[in-house]
């Protein structure tokens, strides 16, 4: 691991996704990555470069703002209408359900969520990840590094799994560093409002 993915790993939040996985064969994990089901990553890769042409776009708009209110205003809707239509597209090709909601513990580097199988530490995973905040989904492989008993007292998910990341897309892993970093930044913050209300 290096030192850039070691402090990446700091970076955890806690946070509620759609989480979907699978169990694979190791010799999947070991192909080309636009091997992992390409019409997915195609999805995913729209929803991600998305995201970060938003992210650029912010700055202009913020220029707009003083000079031009109503054209930023109408881009912004645009903007939206956009984002609308990528939310439609990517939930068409994923069919998340609601129940496949759950609480994880992430980082830009692994995933660790509750689940209703006892996994094997080496098990290897194709995973599938909507960040419900953004709309965005990531898909990658992973490795189990643990499974354990869950410690809480929920039946339909008694064990609780570590997964590390394997083969990510880069511009998705930039994305979840992003978005962790944001997260982070925000429960943060939260709690700091909390703290003062005290």
């Amino acid at each position: 691991m290096t030192k850039a993915e070691d402090r990446r790993g700091f970076f955890r939040i806690d946070d509620e996704v759609n989480l979907f996985y699978k169990k694979i064969d190791e010799k999947r994990v070991n192909e080309p990555p636009h091997h992992v089901s390409d019409s997915i990553l195609n999805s995913c890769s729209l929803s991600t470069a998305l995201e970060m042409v938003s992210q650029e776009s912010m700055l202009l708009l913020h220029r707009l703002d003083k000079n031009l209110p109503d054209v930023a205003d109408y881009l912004r809707l645009i903007d939206r209408k956009i984002d609308l239509l990528a939310q439609a597209i990517t939930m068409q090709g994923f069919q998340f359900k609601e129940n496949d909601t759950r609480n994880v513990n992430m980082s830009a580097t692994g995933i660790a969520f509750n689940c209703e199988e006892a996994l094997k530490e080496s098990d290897y995973l194709e995973i599938k990840i909507l960040l419900i905040s953004c709309m965005t989904v990531i898909v990658t492989y992973g490795r189990v590094v643990y499974c354990k008993n869950s410690q809480s007292d929920d039946n339909q998910y008694p064990y609780f799994v570590g997964v590390n990341f394997i083969n990510m897309k880069d511009e998705d892993r930039e994305m979840l560093i992003k978005y962790v970093v944001k997260e982070q930044l925000q429960q943060i913050r939260d709690k700091k409002q909390v703290g003062d209300k005290a």
